[in-house]
């Protein structure tokens, strides 16, 4: 693979060598990693933005056809929307189904969309393990918006607010009462509540909910990054396509105001110290998969499962090893 022609093709706006280059920084192997640390640092120049929006919430409460029906209104007003969509894998075979795409016809067939699924293997809080390098090719690539839908099993999905510019957080009508609302973890990090299915029978319920949102969030401490009246709940319909608007109005004036104060790039820089820290951590945790760290790690097992040795200590001299190595 010649990463130099890869390269020059994703800033040409090349779709199919976009989707070639996420699966190469999907890729475990050694020497793909390699390529792919070549072709993210190719690209880092490119000084390209795209607007990245996080988007969580529990099974069931249409983040797909949301993301469907906002993202061809983008589309619609001549913006490219990037979807960037993890799939839960199994725990037992690892595999994933990847059936977001199938779920969003419309959007597939759009020439300025572009929708990846990818696994979310044994990753935890909601994403992919480099689906932060993925909104990288994606911003390379000139797309305007980038989606990064969460996998959405709930209060622990944080770590897509570490990735993304604006976070939405898609609740149910009925969803919870104003209690449920000021629970700490995920509610603390989202910018806007959309309460969806604010239609038909639904539509009254979705608006007594959105109001019991939008009172706990005034319970919630005011954060430095937010202008008054956000973070704010709102109410809207997927499926007939209305709210849609005036989300996107309230998202665009919350950047527009990060960015003329100076949030916008101070919370991209404190997110690249935090996905370094990561990748520290990632690859100390690496070095314990080698064959050699792997038989002293069984070694060191049947002594403290024996009891011939304490926890502690075969934790510390396994940390010794790897110290020296």
């Amino acid at each position: 693979m010649h990463i130099d022609s890869l390269g020059d093709r994703i800033l040409n706006g090349d779709r199919r060598a976009l989707a070639r280059a996420i699966t190469l920084v999907e890729s475990k192997r050694a020497d793909h990693r390699e390529q792919a640390a070549q072709l993210l640092d190719q690209l880092a120049g490119s000084g390209r933005q795209s607007l990245r929006i996080g988007l969580s919430g529990t099974p069931g409460v249409g983040k797909s056809t949301f993301i469907e029906s906002f993202g061809m209104m983008l589309t619609g007003q001549g913006l490219r929307v990037a979807v960037l969509a993890v799939d839960p894998s199994s725990a037992r075979s690892g595999g994933s189904i990847l059936g977001d795409k199938t779920r969003m016809e419309r959007l597939s067939r759009e020439k300025n969309a572009f929708i990846r699924p990818s696994p979310s293997q044994s990753h935890l809080g909601g994403v992919a393990r480099r689906t932060r390098e993925a909104i990288a090719l994606c911003e390379a690539a000139g797309f305007d918006v980038v989606l990064i839908e969460t996998v959405g099993v709930g209060q622990s999905e944080t770590v897509v607010s570490e990735m993304s510019d604006l976070f939405l957080l898609l609740l149910a009508p009925a969803g919870g009462d104003e209690l449920q609302g000021v629970k700490r973890g995920i509610m603390e990090m989202a910018d806007m509540i959309l309460v969806n299915k604010a239609d038909g029978d639904l539509k009254a319920t979705a608006t007594r909910t959105c109001a019991d949102y939008a009172g706990a969030l005034r319970l919630l401490r005011k954060r430095p990054q937010d202008p008054e009246s956000f973070p704010k709940a709102m109410t809207v319909s997927a499926v007939e396509e209305h709210g849609l608007e005036q989300a996107w109005e309230e998202m665009q004036a919350l950047t527009e105001w990060r960015r003329s104060n100076g949030h916008w790039d101070a919370n991209r820089a404190t997110q690249a110290r935090f996905w370094f820290d990561q990748e520290v951590r990632h690859a100390l945790l690496a070095r314990l998969e080698t064959p050699v760290a792997r038989a002293e790690m069984d070694r060191l097992g049947t002594e403290v499962g024996s009891g011939s040795l304490s926890p502690s200590a075969a934790a510390d001299y396994m940390l010794s090893i790897l110290a020296t190595d």
